[in-house]
Formats: structure tokens, sequence, C-alpha cells
């Protein structure tokens, strides 16, 4: 009896350890983005971020869908879109979505808003591939919206993504000129903390990055800068996304302002600044490593 009592709990040891060994992969959302070398042979079919003004909810509120959607052109090891919306310069919400094995992720959400804003988003998209003899490559992009919302007494709501008319301009030249302000008074505080030779830098907005899809960093190759891109992001995921690593941090850093890329002038490293939702100053730095 003791020797059939003692099989059974063999058998059993047996079957947990091999449950345990065949487990499937579950990424955390703390190390999912990873860059890797780019994979010439995949693509996305489609890559987009989406703001729309959605309804009118009372006399001075509304509602505006923010959206990502991206599709590539085969299943992959691994899928993620990671978008970041800002509202008047200061981040607002955060959509990350992965998956195993995946080829499409749409992820929306429904903002509530009122009085006269900006609507920023940017969102990174990223796809990891896997070959044999642990090969492992990556494809990447990044797609941009942004929408103006004016709330006027004297007129009806409206909205706007790009200024076509004398009265949108005039309001996009009102807004943009107050959201500077307030950004340029953040940064020169960081650049003034950090004690940064401004001169010596390309300033550059984290939600203007998708610009250099279709050119160069400054001092790059287009090459290089794809690379240095898809470094950022992962940079960008672990240090700033997910928040700074402290007791008092809520997890990420809502409320704080849009942060300031420095491209070096020399064209060996960048720096990220920006403060967390504490008030806390930060500085990311990353080297270009170009051979």
């Amino acid at each position: 009896m003791k020797k059939y009592v003692w099989s059974i709990l063999m058998v059993l040891a047996i079957v947990i350890v091999v449950i345990a060994v065949f487990q499937p992969f579950q990424p955390t959302t703390e190390s999912v983005i990873k860059y890797f070398p780019i994979d010439e042979t995949k693509k996305f079919d489609q890559a987009k971020t989406q703001l729309s003004f959605e309804s009118e909810t009372d006399a001075d509120e509304y509602e505006v869908e923010w959206k990502s959607i991206s599709d590539s052109n085969e299943q992959m090891y691994l899928r993620q879109d990671l978008s970041l919306l800002y509202v008047d310069g200061q981040l607002k919400g955060i959509l990350n979505k992965w998956r195993e094995n995946g080829q499409q992720i749409e992820q929306s959400s429904v903002l509530h808003g009122e009085d006269t804003s900006l609507y920023q988003a940017i969102t990174f998209h990223h796809g990891e591939i896997h070959y044999p003899e642990d090969v492992i490559k990556s494809i990447q992009t990044l797609s941009y919206d942004q929408l103006y919302v004016v709330d006027s007494p004297h007129t009806p709501l409206e909205s706007f993504h790009t200024a076509k008319t004398a009265e949108h301009r005039e309001w996009e030249k009102t807004i943009n000129h107050s959201i500077q302000q307030q950004l340029d008074y953040q940064w020169d505080e960081l650049i003034a903390h950090f004690n940064i030779p401004q001169e010596k830098y390309i300033a550059v907005p984290l939600t203007d990055l998708y610009q250099y899809e279709d050119k160069p960093i400054p001092g790059v190759s287009q090459k290089d800068s794809t690379r240095i891109l898809g470094q950022l992001w992962e940079g960008l995921y672990k240090n700033y996304v997910l928040g700074i690593a402290d007791n008092k941090s809520t997890g990420h850093p809502i409320q704080s302002y849009i942060p300031l890329i420095l491209f070096s002038k020399n064209a060996d490293h960048l720096l990220v600044l920006f403060e967390d939702d504490q008030g806390k100053k930060e500085q990311l730095i990353q080297y270009y490593s170009i051979n």
C-alpha cells in the first residue's frame, strides 16, 4: 500500500514539473517593448492614431474618442502598441496593449472634456519576430494625431485637426501660444536644473518624434535613426511610462508635461528631460553607439 501511494505521489510530482516547464510564455507589461534589429521583410499594412470629436454632452462639455489601430502583414511572436495622450501639454492617458502571436491591435478610450483644448496623441507600434537559432528581429513605426476643440461663448462647440480658415488659424495660434508658454517654463527649469548647455542640442518635444519617420535624426543616417528611435521608445517605456519606482508614485506620470528630447549636435547621444507626477525632475541619457 505504501509503495502504491508513493508511486502516485511520484506521478503527480512529474505532472507538476511538466506543467511548470511547458507553461506558455506570459510577457509582463514591465518588459515587453524591446528594440531588435529591423526586419526589412516585414511591415505594417496600417498604423494610425485617431482623435475624434464625438458629441456635446452639455452646453460646455463634450467627449473625444482616442483610438490607435495597427495591422502587420502577418502574425508575429509579439505585437504591442503604446499610445500617449496629452491635453494642453499634460499627460492625460496611456493606452498599452500587447498580443502574443498577434497581427492586429486596436484600442480606444473616450475622454470627457470641457473648455478650449488641444489634444495630442502619439503611438509607438511595435512587432517582434522570432526566427530559428534565437534570431530576433522587429518592426516599428510611429503615428500621431491632434485635435483642437474650441469652446467659445460666442459660437457653438467646434473642432478641427488642421486650421484651414482664418478663424481656425487664429484659434490655433492662440492655443499653441498659451500651451508653449507653460511648456517653455517647465523645460527651462529642467535644463537649468541639470545644467545643460542648450546651445549644444536640438530640442524636440516627444510629441514631435513622429516627424523622424520620414527624415533622419540630425547628424545620423536613416538606418541609425530608426535604431535610435526604437531604443529611445524602449527607454521611455521602462523609465517614463511605467513611472518612477518610489513609494509615492501613482504608477505613471499622469499630469506631467510633455518630455523634451535633446539631440546632441555632435550626433553621439540624446537626453530626455521630464518631471514626474510627484514633481521630481528626471534626466535620461542614451548614447548612439554608431559603428
